[in-house]
């Protein structure tokens, strides 16, 4: 198949397709007589690969180095693991730290009237006095 019709398949953009074959994302893909790319389903579990990769966050670098143990003829099986418990791990804290803005946020709409309401008034007596002093100043 061409890359639009791949592009369709997989829901990745001709662009990106190219760019993950320019990067090593992906193998090089083979060309037809006229020169057009010809991409089988290797091809396309590779593009799904990436793209799922990518949505967990891995950089090209390291996706690009994962592929490349994937590919060499020996087995980097502990590496690879490595490469992804890294990525896990950078994708827990991430989901942590969203879950803790995600639990502030609730706490202050639960509290609003009885810890927003006086807070904000707090901060708007503060600023008044501020713009008194500034005021008593000039």
């Amino acid at each position: 198949m061409n890359i639009k019709e791949a592009s369709e398949q997989t829901g990745v953009s001709s662009a990106a397709i190219r760019y993950y074959e320019k990067e090593s994302l992906i193998p090089a893909i083979d060309r037809t007589e006229v020169g057009n790319r010809d991409i089988d389903a290797r091809i396309l579990r590779r593009i799904r690969f990436v793209t799922q990769m990518r949505a967990a966050g891995m950089s090209i670098e390291n996706l690009r180095r994962y592929i490349q143990l994937f590919d060499a003829q020996e087995d980097n099986t502990k590496e690879q693991k490595a490469l992804l418990k890294e990525q896990l791990a950078a994708m827990t804290e991430k989901r942590d730290d969203l879950q803790a803005a995600i639990d502030h946020l609730n706490y202050k709409l639960n509290h609003y009237d009885d810890h927003m309401v006086t807070t904000e008034n707090e901060l708007r007596e503060l600023e008044r006095q501020h713009r008194t002093k500034l005021d008593r100043e000039d």
